[in-house]
């Protein structure tokens, strides 16, 4: 064989290795592709997903007023869903609808308070939101006395959700009667730990399978304390608690929304 023939085949056989070159432009190539990929596919898909499964409700209102525009107590809950979904999910879970104030009704609770009867369906005050009185409100009895309760009041928002309503909702819980500190007025005044009757609630609806999904959302709440309309200290950790209200909730759902022990 000549050295020609030699040269030519060993040529042949040795593999060309590419350039640096060329290996620094694959590899740009192929991270613009994932960049594209990332920023204009994956992250809006991980948004869409995200708003549709939480609507944003940040836009929502934080503090009720009294009638005279005195602040009152926080916002802490939203519940989504129709007025008859939310008056048969509140009544499943034993609350009851609070009778409006009239002269008889608050006789009437200034009388079993004071001779400690049960009164399931007392009235209770008027707060305000969206410049009007609450549209719904229940209480939970404790004891056989009036003076102390859970209750929420409920307000209609103007924005909707997939169609539903939006309800937002300020629960306290009564600890006695007596002169508000504000106004000198007869009043309920609450326990300062809002948060409690907020999970309490969340907490009754799930048990009775009537929410299909439970979440909290955070920094709602700039301020963590506060004062409410009777002059009654409240304090939160910031959180809105939410629930899209179903009327029968699966096993799978029990699982998925598993402690409303909350961890503050």
């Amino acid at each position: 064989m000549t050295q020609q023939n030699l040269d030519q085949s060993g040529e042949d056989s040795i593999p060309t290795k590419p350039s640096r070159e060329k290996r620094f432009l694959e590899l740009l190539v192929g991270l613009l592709l994932a960049y594209f990929a990332a920023a204009y596919l994956i992250v809006p898909w991980i948004w869409r997903q995200t708003l549709a499964r939480h609507p944003d409700l940040s836009g929502g209102p934080r503090l009720t007023h009294t009638m005279n525009g005195i602040p009152g107590d926080p916002v802490n809950l939203a519940l989504i869903g129709s007025e008859e979904k939310l008056l048969r999910a509140m009544t499943k879970a034993k609350w009851y609808p609070a009778d409006p104030i009239t002269w008889r009704s608050s006789l009437r609770i200034a009388v079993d308070s004071i001779l400690r009867r049960p009164d399931d369906d007392a009235p209770v005050s008027r707060l305000f939101l969206f410049d009007r009185k609450q549209d719904l409100a229940f209480e939970q009895p404790v004891g056989a006395n009036p003076r102390q309760r859970h209750h929420v009041r409920f307000w209609r928002w103007d924005h909707e959700y997939e169609g539903l309503p939006v309800w937002f909702g300020a629960a306290t819980y009564d600890e006695r009667v007596g002169f508000s500190h504000t106004t000198g007025q007869i009043t309920h005044h609450i326990g300062s730990d809002v948060d409690a009757e907020r999970d309490h609630v969340m907490r009754d609806l799930h048990e009775v399978d009537q929410a299909g999904e439970i979440y909290y959302l955070d920094s709602f709440h700039q301020e963590s304390r506060g004062r409410n309309g009777g002059g009654d200290p409240w304090q939160t950790d910031g959180r809105l608690g939410v629930v899209l209200m179903a009327p029968v909730a699966s096993e799978n759902t029990r699982r998925a929304t598993p402690a409303l022990s909350v961890n503050r």
